[in-house]
């Protein structure tokens, strides 16, 4: 069945409000939009004319722009993924565009709701790194897919759809997939610390939860498997029917399967909804069931590691927003507010550790 597309920030696909704009510079826009102009046979069949281009909102480490192809069977809509154009890659964990895309190739064959993509963008094209994909119609704001009544529904079996999704990426088949970080739990905690150190901010909340850390670091997993790196609420698609699409495979890599489980679960992540600590939507019980329906096995006591990791990683992901803005190598303004939330993850760690009897570092 062919699958439509996806849209990693469309906020205004289901509420058709424009919620979801962001302003570009003009040029820039213009530059694009003949760009894709230039290629446009290669983004829809008969493709003939590229309108309605704009600048989403949200993908702090990217750009997404949405558009329409008009093509021999009516109007396509279409999504646009691309670096930042002169950003500053500094200890990136990002796949590039070319791996990102195959792995949406993999996991559509493994039955993972993923977006289409239709065209690699290629040096000749003129429009630097990324890609383009189909667009798929659902909500990906985190924050109404916890709380939208038409999504209730869709809320009492998304965490079961995680779970299942989860279980089929990592069950996909390692030696098939683009080169990727080889990063089990001691790997991920040195990278994370290093991004930490170079930004030379004193932190310490973060200090004491990089030594609860060292003290409760799991062996390596009996079998590593592909991680998806990101898999949260804010990276799906979601619709009434449920999940729709797993978006945003940047930050893949190989790994211990239980970072995703733990990932999901982090607080930042339920907007709010925290007697729900998957995604603001659903239980740890609902996810594991599914998980270990799908194939896979879950260890509670790895899956808490990493939730704890994941809150921590967020917090420094949110200094880099912050080092970013204040060395001038990012002007985007939306990073400069992303900052401000390192202090939330600062109090979820110490809510955490507080109740892992680790109050006192």
């Amino acid at each position: 069945m062919k699958k439509e597309a996806a849209l990693a920030r469309t906020d205004n696909a289901i509420t058709g409000d424009s919620a979801g704009a962001h302003a570009a510079p003009a040029n820039e826009s213009a530059r694009l939009l003949a760009g894709l102009q230039a290629i446009v046979s290669r983004l829809a069949s008969g493709g003939a004319r590229v309108a309605n281009l704009r600048r989403l909102s949200g993908g702090a480490s990217q750009q997404t722009w949405s558009f329409t192809v008009a093509g021999q069977h009516g109007e396509h809509a279409r999504i646009l993924r691309r670096g930042q154009p002169d950003a500053g890659h500094r200890g990136s964990a990002n796949v590039g565009f070319a791996a990102e895309a195959q792995l949406f190739e993999l996991a559509a064959a493994a039955g993972v709701p993923v977006p289409h993509v239709v065209h690699v963008l290629r040096p000749q094209d003129g429009l630097g790194d990324g890609f383009v994909m189909e667009h798929v119609e659902g909500e990906t704001l985190g924050k109404r897919i916890v709380r939208d009544a038409r999504l209730a529904h869709a809320r009492t079996q998304l965490a079961a759809q995680c779970g299942e999704a989860l279980a089929r990426i990592h069950a996909i088949e390692p030696s098939t997939l683009p080169r990727l970080r080889v990063a089990p739990a001691n790997v991920e905690m040195a990278f994370w610390l290093g991004q930490h150190r170079a930004y030379g901010m004193a932190n310490p909340v973060f200090e004491c939860a990089f030594q609860w850390l060292r003290r409760h670091l799991p062996p390596a997993p009996r079998v590593c498997t592909l991680v998806h790196g990101d898999f949260r609420n804010g990276n799906l698609i979601v619709t009434e029917a449920g999940l729709r699409a797993v978006l945003d495979w940047e930050l893949a890599h190989i790994g211990d399967p239980m970072e995703d489980l733990g990932w999901l679960c982090v607080n930042s992540w339920r907007f709010g909804n925290a007697d729900k600590p998957v995604g603001g939507f659903g239980t740890r019980e609902q996810l594991f069931a599914a998980y270990e329906a799908g194939g896979g096995q879950v260890d509670p006591q790895r899956v808490r590691f990493w939730e704890v990791f994941g809150t921590l990683k967020w917090g420094i992901v949110c200094e880099g927003m912050v080092y970013g803005w204040l060395d001038g190598t990012e002007r985007e303004i939306e990073k400069a507010a992303i900052g401000r939330r390192t202090s939330e993850a600062e109090i979820d760690l110490l809510a955490m550790l507080t109740h892992t009897g680790a109050a006192s570092c």
